[in-house]
């Protein structure tokens, strides 16, 4: 089998954070593995005491609806799961990064297999760029602090060469001898 099924920058955009948790929506990743949403979800419920609440929890209509709104209606919403008073049957899963492996137990099919190790990839590749951008924001803190601690001397030295720059005043009381 190919050893890249489905392109990362396809998996990193279905990533999204919920409650602080990055987490995957059960019908993104039922497109990924390649079968129906409810394939997935009636497998899940067949299994359900590998899926605790850390590993996998559906969706408020609330939270529903911001993703929506930040995200888009083409990112989360398919013809399947749309009725037709317009709202969502049911509300989706969102699994967690340890959810998602367990998926690929339950799903048990080599497609299944490899996407996940992509996906696995994709949650790696996101908290590199997450502990770089910490790294980056540390740096910038302590600079800030650094420069925070001169503002008093810069501001001073400014001061001196503005006095240095203006014109004496007009009546100086001469130096030297007097003839």
């Amino acid at each position: 089998m190919a050893n890249k099924i489905v392109p990362h920058e396809r998996i990193e955009n279905r990533i999204f954070l919920i409650w602080g948790k990055k987490v995957m929506l059960d019908r993104d990743l039922a497109d990924l593995y390649g079968v129906k949403t409810s394939y997935l979800n009636r497998q899940v419920r067949r299994n359900i005491d590998r899926f605790p609440s850390d590993f996998m929890f559906q969706l408020t209509s609330k939270e529903y609806n911001n993703l929506i709104c930040h995200f888009g209606t083409s990112n989360l919403k398919s013809q399947s799961v749309i009725s037709s008073w317009g709202g969502v049957r049911k509300l989706p899963f969102a699994f967690t990064e340890h959810g998602i492996l367990m998926l690929s137990s339950v799903l048990n099919s080599p497609r299944a297999v490899h996407v996940n190790i992509q996906i696995m990839r994709a949650f790696v590749r996101l908290r590199q760029i997450l502990a770089g951008n910490k790294e980056l924001a540390e740096k910038l803190k302590e600079l800030e602090n650094k420069v925070e601690g001169h503002d008093a001397d810069i501001k001073a030295i400014f001061d001196a060469i503005k006095e240095l720059m203006s014109p004496p005043p007009e009546k100086t009381k001469r130096i030297g001898f007097l003839r």
